[in-house]
């Protein structure tokens, strides 16, 4: 019976985790770029259970059956899917369509350069023409070299199909667009980026860019509040059943322990 509560409470957890991964795709349908995120979940390895203290047979353990001890999370994984494009009209929106990420220069706190990855392509131009996010960190084009445009501020800019960059028809650099054989290698850092383990195998990004568009989140709002509903109702039935068993064990400490 106390199994009951175990059980239970693992299911619990379970739902628990699941609620928050949808609500974070909620809280992000809105943010460009942004991947929805999803878990799974599997039981606990099932358990023999045998019967203890039965004399009936001193030489032979008596099974019961299988006992499952519960649920448990699987894996948290990124939906990498395509999103939808919003048109803005402005020069250094950039869209990607296919399979691929904008290569960013991040620095930390002490100083040190990180390469990080991103499909978020709001970004914008420095007074010295650096391309930069709008945290203001540096796009990267050919070599990890950060690009800059000359004459951003007055010169036509334009971004052709596969990340050549011009000002007044005048190439002037090139998008580092990269992609990543095993993307399960690839981890959220936050600020809509990722980053890239050396197991993920890293080559070059097949997506198209697409100037004056934005990628909008692959999140479908419906379909995650249909599912935040089922959870909802899930976490529900564990709660009853936890207070249904632990009012069965209230009786039986209380009422059936006097007899």
């Amino acid at each position: 019976m106390v199994k009951g509560l175990y059980t239970a409470y693992t299911g619990l957890l379970n739902e628990q985790r699941r609620l928050d991964v949808i609500s974070n795709n909620i809280a992000n349908s809105d943010t460009t770029g942004y991947k929805k995120m999803g878990v799974t979940s599997q039981s606990f390895d099932r358990e023999m259970a045998i019967r203890v203290d039965d004399d009936s047979d001193p030489y032979l353990a008596k099974a019961i059956g299988n006992v499952s001890l519960g649920v448990k999370i699987g894996e948290t994984y990124t939906d990498y899917s395509q999103g939808s494009f919003r048109e803005t009209g402005a020069t250094y929106d950039l869209g990607l369509e296919g399979n691929g990420f904008f290569a960013i220069s991040t620095t930390d706190k002490s100083g040190t350069e990180h390469i990080r990855y991103t499909r978020d392509g709001s970004f914008t131009v420095t007074r010295d023409g650096y391309l930069v996010t709008k945290d203001g960190d540096y796009v990267l084009g050919a070599n990890n070299r950060r690009v800059q445009i000359p004459g951003a501020a007055t010169a036509k800019v334009a971004v052709d199909t596969l990340g050549n960059i011009y000002a007044n028809e005048v190439q002037v650099g090139r998008l580092q667009i990269v992609d990543f054989q095993n993307k399960d290698a690839l981890t959220l850092y936050g600020e809509n980026m990722f980053e890239a383990l050396p197991e993920a195998g890293m080559v070059a990004g097949t997506a198209l860019v697409r100037q004056g568009y934005l990628e909008t989140s692959n999140v479908n709002v419906i379909n995650e509040m249909v599912s935040m509903i089922s959870i909802t109702r899930a976490y529900e039935a564990n709660q009853k059943m936890m207070q249904t068993v632990d009012s069965t064990l209230n009786k039986a400490v209380n009422e059936i322990g006097k007899l």
